[in-house]
Formats: structure tokens, C-alpha cells, sequence
């Protein structure tokens, strides 16, 4: 059922809303992973994905190819497609873009900071940060000893700045603290996006509340399974959690005190939208666990195109978008290797 939303969403959003459609009708289907994976090199790859939307951005690459030509390339676009819709967008839809992109800026802090601390060239580590993440003062990070400065001299200016009050300490920069504050500015850029899709109401706030409420819930997962065997204690780990998804908050002290993967494993089983995705994976196994949950996100994020008049397309979009990537990815990487009796391994089929 559509509310109020539907009389008034077309005068602003109708024009980025069929803008954002069509770019999904472009994504690759299952017979596209099927012909990718016969290719025997990568300028195989090249000349079939010739054929689809990524075809005006690799077609001037010399051969040999490489994998994180392909890559870039592929990403390239989704930056292309995204910029174009924030400039054609407007208020609130303007800001609920914005805060799609926040994911990566955290993600380029931590790898800046990480790779400093280990003497990694600067202009080396800026060429991996992903573009969606990209900030004016993102290369002064590397002069950063400690939490304070790191807000202090770089990230005040940021949209992070607000998230940064949790985990301001006078702690050097080590990997452990390191770690600590990428989930702990995770848990406050997702608290404060849910809050944000909540104010905007009507599907937005349906379908974004549960497409968030699963990130939340996966996370919790990464976060308890990767602490396991750690300093990390089980309070230290509960403040990881954001506050809000289906485990929260019994889920939440139930994976607080889980020692090993079986303990986790009975903790989700209570939950039915997870049953399903631990079914799959032997006891004691892990290595399946990001496929499953990644298929899991994938029909979630389907199922956001099923109705109209809200803005969680874009955000779905973006995410589907960022699945095919990381498919073109593996696959590549299997045939440079020559591993193609893996190619299957890693795959999400989106369609």
C-alpha cells in the first residue's frame, strides 16, 4: 500500500527514480556469469562485458589486462552513475545519497591509518581507497599519533565528524584500536542512518529499516565470530553492536558471550530470517558464511525495486552494483590464476 508519499514523490524524486531503474536493467543476469565463466584470459572477459554497459569503459584498455583494471573500470562507472544522480537530486534525497557513501569514507580512514602505521607509501594507499569515499583532507591522515588527532587535524570537517564522539581517546593508533574504531564509526554511522530513514517515513523507513536492520544483524555476526580468541571482552564486544535490528537487544547479549562458532551458530538459529543462511554451512564452518549472507543481502535488496515512490532503490542499487563488482572480481582473479574449478565459489547471481 502506498501512502501520501505517492501524490507528491514524482515532482522531486520521479525523474532519478526511473533514472536509477533503468541503470538495474542493466546489471548483469545469470547468463552473463555463466558466459564470464567460460572465459579462458581476461581479454575474454573484456570483449563479453563489451557487450553490456561496462563495454565504453574498458574498450580503450590495452592488453594484457589485469584484474584491478577491470576493476577500477567497472567501479568507475557505478561513480559516474551515482555522481550524476547527486547532482540531479534534491533535499532529502540529496543527504539519503550522501549517507550511502559514508560506508566507504570510513573504510578509506581505516586504510589510510592502517597502512601508515605499517609505512606504506601514502599515494600507493590512495590509490586503493574506494572513489565513492574520497574527502578534500583524506591524504593528511598519515600525520595522525592518536585518536584526538586524527579528529583533531583531519575529520572534523568530515560528515564522520559527529561519529567520532564514541571513540576520541588519547590511545595510540595500533591495529587492535584501530579495529575498535572502524566498528565503533560503523555502529554510529548506521544508528544514525536508520534514524534518518525513520524521520523520512512512509517505504522508505519499511524497506530501509529492514535492509539496515540486516546489516546491523550481520555485522553483530562478523564482530562476535572475528573477536573470538581475542583481548577483546564481552562487554568490549557488546558496544560494537548498533542498537537497533533483529537481534537486538537479546541477540545481542546471547552473541556477547559466544566462544566459538557452534555457540554463534545456535544463537541465529533462533532467529527464522537466519535460519536459512546457517543451514547452509557445516558445524565449525565459517568459510561460507560472507556467501550466504551476501546472497541473503541480495534478495533483500530485489525486493526494494518490488515498490514504488521511496529512496530505498538507491541505496539497493548502489549495493547490487557493488555485488557485481566484487563477481567481475572473482572471476577475473580465477582465470589470471588459472583456478577456474573455483570460479564458482564466490559468485552471487543477482538475477
Amino acid at each position: 500500500m502506498y501512502g501520501f508519499e505517492a501524490m507528491t514523490f514524482n515532482i522531486h524524486g520521479g525523474y532519478l527514480e526511473a533514472i536509477v531503474r533503468g541503470h538495474r536493467s542493466g546489471l548483469l543476469t545469470a547468463s552473463d556469469y555463466n558466459n564470464l565463466c567460460q572465459c579462458e584470459t581476461l581479454d575474454d572477459i573484456k570483449m563479453h562485458l563489451s557487450a553490456t554497459e561496462y563495454g565504453p569503459y574498458l574498450q580503450n584498455e590495452p592488453s594484457p589486462l589485469h584484474t584491478i583494471t577491470i576493476v577500477e573500470k567497472c567501479t568507475l562507472k557505478l561513480v559516474d552513475e551515482y555522481r550524476h544522480m547527486l547532482t540531479q537530486a534534491t533535499e532529502p534525497l540529496s543527504t539519503f545519497l550522501e549517507y550511502c557513501t559514508y560506508g566507504h569514507m570510513i573504510d578509506n580512514v581505516v586504510l589510510i591509518v592502517t597502512g601508515t602505521l605499517h609505512e606504506r607509501d601514502v599515494q600507493e594507499l590512495l590509490e586503493k581507497c574506494h572513489p565513492l569515499g574520497m574527502f578534500d583532507s583524506i591524504a593528511t591522515l598519515a600525520v595522525a599519533q592518536n585518536m584526538r588527532e586524527l579528529y583533531r587535524l583531519v575529520l572534523v570537517d568530515t560528515p564522520l565528524a559527529p561519529y567520532f564522539s564514541e571513540c576520541i581517546t588519547s590511545d595510540d593508533l595500533d591495529d587492535m584500536n584501530i579495529e575498535i574504531m572502524r566498528n565503533t564509526l560503523y555502529k554510529a554511522y548506521l544508528e544514525d542512518f536508520y534514524r534518518f530513514c525513520q524521520k523520512l517515513g512512509g517505504a522508505t523507513s519499511e524497506i530501509m529499516s529492514d535492509l539496515l536492520s540486516f546489516e546491523a544483524d550481520r555485522r553483530a555476526v562478523n564482530i562476535t565470530i572475528n573477536s573470538i580468541g581475542t583481548e577483546l571482552t564481552r562487554e568490549d564486544r557488546r558496544k560494537l553492536y548498533s542498537n537497533f535490528g533483529l537481534l537486538y537487544p537479546y541477540g545481542h547479549e546471547e552473541l556477547a558471550v559466544c566462544e566459538d562458532l557452534d555457540q554463534v551458530r545456535g544463537v541465529m538459529e533462533k532467529y527464522p530470517p537466519y535460519q536459512s543462511i546457517f543451514a547452509k554451512l557445516s558445524y565449525g564452518e565459517s568459510q561460507l558464511l560472507d556467501k550466504a549472507f551476501y546472497e541473503e543481502e541480495v534478495k533483500r535488496l530485489c525486493l526494494a525495486f518490488e515498490q514504488q515512490f521511496h529512496y530505498a532503490v538507491f541505496f539497493a542499487y548502489i549495493r547490487l552494483r557493488e555485488q557485481e563488482i566484487r563477481n567481475l572480481m572473482w572471476i577475473s582473479e580465477c582465470v589470471a590464476q588459472n583456478q577456474k574449478s573455483r570460479v564458482h565459489d564466490s559468485v552471487v547471481f543477482i538475477f
